[in-house]
């Protein structure tokens, strides 16, 4: 075998040879192989989210925005919960303050996530780590999460699920927008539905057996109890925060004498 073909498949295989060591040691790529591999990981969540993006575009349509309006906010934004929101409260003139600071509150969430994803994007230049953070949404975080805890170190995955992610919202909100009327009440179809069930089924590939409760009733109760209690969209950063302290105050180290002896 030629030397340039047996570093290449070396190279292969150490990406994607899954490993329980320190996420800061391991080495990050970022390459079109691993663009390639969160296109296509990320093709069947795109497809389940695209149901929600016609219920977006119906509700734009219904606002006031026009298709290419409704077209660019979902280019632009892309993240669904905030845009719901926005165009709920929108109004002539435009309520900026009330927007700007609802949608901001809906995305502090988004501050916990990225925040997990420093061990493995402290590795990539600026410009790769930003470009995959502006597409970046709960669904292909979650899909990058359980890539990197399997020990992929293909940095580009989360660009890659985000791109066919951001191609399919826009592609879906202009179909809510153009055939709003034809389409009419979008519970009718269960699309209101559609993100609950991805949710769902995402969060069953972090279950870790009974550990995994604790953080899951604690944010679940809270954000109950907080929607209950407080107006607008509080709830989500309160869950979020409850299941994250949870989790950090019960989380176990591992015992730097047992990673000793399995060396």
């Amino acid at each position: 075998m030629p030397e340039g073909d047996a570093s290449a498949e070396h190279r292969d295989a150490a990406e994607t040879a899954p490993t329980d060591a320190d996420p800061e040691a391991q080495s990050v790529t970022f390459t079109t192989a691993g663009f390639r591999q969160g296109f296509l990981a990320g093709v069947p969540v795109a497809l389940g989210v695209a149901g929600y993006g016609v219920v977006f575009g119906v509700v734009a349509s219904r606002a006031g925005l026009s298709v290419p309006e409704a077209a660019l906010m979902s280019a632009t934004v892309l993240a669904g919960a905030a845009q719901l929101v926005a165009v709920e409260l929108w109004a002539n003139p435009i309520p900026a303050v009330a927007i700007v600071t609802t949608t901001a509150v809906v995305n502090l969430r988004y501050v916990l996530m990225g925040a997990a994803l420093r061990p493995w994007f402290r590795q990539l230049t600026p410009g790769q780590a930003y470009s995959s953070v502006f597409f970046f949404a709960d669904e292909n975080w979650a899909l990058t999460m359980a890539s990197f805890r399997n020990g992929d170190t293909r940095g580009a995955f989360l660009l890659g699920s985000g791109v066919v992610l951001w191609l399919l919202w826009i592609a879906a909100t202009v179909v809510g927008a153009t055939a709003g009327d034809l389409v009419g009440d979008p519970a009718q179809y269960g699309l209101d539905f559609a993100v609950t069930a991805i949710f769902l089924t995402l969060a069953a590939g972090f279950w870790q057996g009974r550990e995994s409760l604790r953080p899951w009733i604690a944010a679940a109760a809270v954000a109950v109890a907080a929607n209950a209690l407080v107006p607008g969209q509080w709830y989500i950063i309160g869950g979020a925060l409850a299941g994250a302290a949870v989790e950090i105050a019960t989380h176990e180290p591992e015992d730097p004498t047992e990673v000793t002896a399995g060396e």
